[in-house]
C-alpha cells in the first residue's frame, strides 16, 4: 500500500530552483485514506526518488537532491528532503503553483512491508519509500518544508542582491499554520496523507547546512565556495565540523546474507525409503520374515514341502537431533527482520546436515566391505569394477537391485575427470561409450546406470567414500521438525530451539556395498 505524509512550506528564495522539506514525521498521528496512521521511528528508509505531480508517475517534475534523517535530543523524528525541479513548463508550473499556495501539498508514496494495529491505527513498522509528489490537498500536520526556490533568468548571486530581495519581500521567513484534512479519501490499495505547503521568500540571514552524503557534492560545493556561493561556503562549513567528514562517506549494511557455511541437501536420506515417525515412543518395532515357506517338485500323491513362514520384529531407536540460538531481547527488537529469518535458515541447514550424516554413518557402517581394494580415486574400469561387484553383492543378500550411489565430494571430482581417450565419459552429453551424467553444477547424477548422489558430510578418501546401496533396505523415518522458544526474564534473552525426530532403520542386512581404498 501507498502512504502519502504532509509537508509545509515556511520559506521561498530565488536564487535556486528547488523545494526542500520535511517528508515523513515519525511517531505522530496522521489521519489516512486507512483511518489513523502512524509511522514508527525508522520505518521509511532513505532513498532517492523523483517528485512527481499528483502521484502521477508519467508527469515527474524533479529528482531528489538530498535526504537526511532529522534528530532532535538524540531521537529520530523525521525525515527531510530537497528536490530539484526541473526547467521544464510543468516544473515552472509547479513551482509557480506552489510558491503561489495553488498546489500547496507534498505527498510520499510508500509500500508497506510490515505495520500492525493498535487502538484503531495502523502502525506501519517498515515500509519502502517510492515516491513523492506535489498535490493540492493536505492530511497530516506536523511535517514540514523548510525551502522553495525558483531560479529567474538572470541569477542574483551577490549579497547586496540577497538584501534587496530581503527588503522586496517583507514577509519572507514568516511561518504560517498547518491545515489538517481530517477525512482522507478512501483507496483500494493506497493510503495516502498529503502535506499543507505555503510560500514565503527567504529571509536575508538564511542557512541550509544539510550534508549530501556525496564526496562529489563536497567536491562541488568546495569550488562554488571559492567563487563566493554562500550556501556552499555554509555546506563546506558543516562539512567541516563532522569529525573525519563522516557524513559524507556513510556506510550502508544490506540485508541479502553472506552463508557459506549450511545448506538443506540431504543426499543420503534421498538415496534411500523415508517414512513418517510413529507418533509416540522413543522406539518402535518394525515386522520382518525371517523364514519363508518352500516349494518343491513333488510327486503324485506326494506330500508337498511344508515350511512355516516365520517373521520377527525390528526394533527402531529414535534420536532427538536439536540446535540452540541464545540471544538478546535487544537484538531480537532492535534489529532487521532478516537476521530472524536468516537465524531460522541457519538452523535447518545445521538439522539437515546432523540427520544426513546420521543417515551416511549407518550406511558406511552396516554396508558389505569389497573383497577388491583399488586406489584412493579409481580409474574408470576399476570404478565399474566396484559397481558391478557391488551390484551382485546387494542383490545376492537383498533379493532386490541396487539403485542408488552415493559418493564424497573427492570421489564426484575423480568421476568427472574419467575419459575414453580423452573423451568424458559421465560428463558429456551422449559422447562415445557413454556411461552416464554427472556435471560440476549438480550433486545428482547417473553413473553406470545408478543414480548418484554426492553427499557433502562424506569428506574423507577412505573405505565407504563410494556406496552402492538398495533403497529399499533402509529407510530413515522423521517427524516434522519444531520450534521451542523461551524468554529468560532474569537476563532479557530469548532462547530459540530447532528440534526434530528420526530413526535410521537397516531392514535388511548388507543391502549396501562400499569400496575398499588400498
Amino acid at each position: 500500500m501507498k502512504i502519502q505524509v504532509p509537508l509545509k512550506i515556511t520559506a521561498a528564495d530565488s536564487n535556486a530552483r528547488t523545494i526542500s522539506g520535511r517528508i515523513v514525521t515519525f511517531d505522530e498521528v496522521a489521519l489516512t485514506s486507512a483511518g489513523r496512521t502512524i509511522f514508527k521511528a525508522g520505518s521509511v528508509p532513505i532513498t532517492p526518488v523523483k517528485l512527481n505531480l499528483e502521484h502521477d508517475i508519467t508527469r515527474p517534475i524533479g529528482r531528489t537532491l538530498s535526504m537526511d534523517e532529522v534528530y532532535e535530543k538524540d531521537k529520530l523524528v523525521g525525515i527531510d528532503a530537497t528536490f530539484k525541479i526541473a526547467n521544464t513548463t510543468s516544473g515552472n508550473d509547479a513551482l509557480e503553483e506552489a510558491m503561489a499556495g495553488l498546489r500547496d501539498g507534498f505527498s510520499v508514496g510508500v509500500a508497506v512491508d510490515d505495520y500492525e494495529t493498535e487502538d484503531g491505527a495502523m502502525i506501519i513498522i517498515a515500509s519502502e519509500l517510492i515516491e513523492v509528489s506535489l498535490v493540492t490537498e493536505p492530511a497530516v500536520r506536523s511535517a514540514r518544508v523548510a525551502d522553495v526556490a525558483a531560479n529567474q533568468e538572470t541569477p542574483k548571486d551577490s549579497e547586496d542582491e540577497n538584501a534587496s530581495d530581503a527588503t522586496t519581500n517583507p514577509n519572507e521567513g514568516d511561518k504560517v499554520e498547518d491545515t489538517t484534512v481530517k477525512d482522507a479519501p478512501a483507496v483500494e490499495e493506497t493510503v495516502e496523507a498529503s502535506l499543507k505547503i505555503e510560500a514565503a521568500s527567504r529571509p536575508a540571514f538564511y542557512a541550509k547546512p544539510r550534508l549530501d552524503p556525496s564526496p562529489i557534492k563536497y567536491l562541488e560545493n568546495t569550488v562554488r565556495a571559492a567563487l563566493g556561493d554562500e550556501d556552499a561556503r555554509l555546506y563546506v562549513a558543516a562539512a567541516a565540523d563532522t569529525t573525519d567528514n563522516a557524513g559524507l562517506v556513510p556506510t550502508r549494511q544490506l540485508t541479502t546474507v553472506i552463508n557459506g557455511l549450511t545448506n538443506t541437501f540431504r543426499p543420503s536420506i534421498e538415496a534411500i525409503s523415508s517414512g513418517v515417525l510413529p507418533d509416540a515412543g522413543m522406539s518402535f518395532e518394525l515386522p520382518k520374515i525371517t523364514v519363508v515357506p518352500t516349494v518343491a517338485d513333488t510327486s503324485e500323491a506326494g506330500t508337498p514341502s511344508e515350511t512355516d513362514q516365520n517373521a520377527a520384529f525390528v526394533t527402531a531407536t529414535v534420536k532427538k537431533y536439536a540446535g540452540q540460538q541464545t540471544f538478546s531481547v535487544e537484538l531480537l527488537d532492535r534489529t532487521s527482520p532478516a537476521f530472524f529469518e536468516e537465524l531460522m535458515r541457519t538452523l535447518a541447514g545445521a538439522y539437515a546436515k546432523a540427520t544426513n550424516a546420521a543417515v551416511n554413518n549407518a550406511l558406511i557402517s552396516g554396508a558389505t566391505l569389497d573383497s577388491t581394494t583399488v586406489a584412493t580415486y579409481p580409474t574408470a574400469s576399476e570404478l565399474l569394477g566396484i559397481v558391478s561387484r557391488g551390484a551382485a553383492s546387494v542383490y545376492g543378500n537383498t533379493q532386490q537391485f541396487a539403485q542408488s550411489m552415493i559418493v564424497s565430494s573427492g570421489q564426484w571430482s575423480n568421476i568427472m575427470t574419467l575419459n575414453d581417450s580423452g573423451r568424458p565419459i559421465y560428463n558429456a552429453s551422449q559422447p562415445q561409450n557413454a556411461g552416464g551424467v554427472v556435471t560440476p553444477s549438480s550433486l545428482r547424477g547417473n553413473v553406470a546406470g545408478l543414480d548418484l548422489y554426492v553427499d557433502y558430510n562424506n569428506a574423507g578418501d577412505g573405505d565407504g567414500t563410494i556406496l552402492i546401496v538398495n533403497r529399499d533396505a533402509y529407510q530413515w523415518f522423521e517427524s516434522p521438525s519444531f520450534q521451542l522458544r523461551s524468554n529468560l526474564i532474569s537476563t532479557g534473552q530469548v532462547s530459540i530451539m530447532m528440534y526434530g525426530y528420526g530413526s535410521i532403520v537397516t531392514k535388511i542386512a548388507a543391502g549396501a556395498f562400499k569400496n575398499n581404498k588400498a
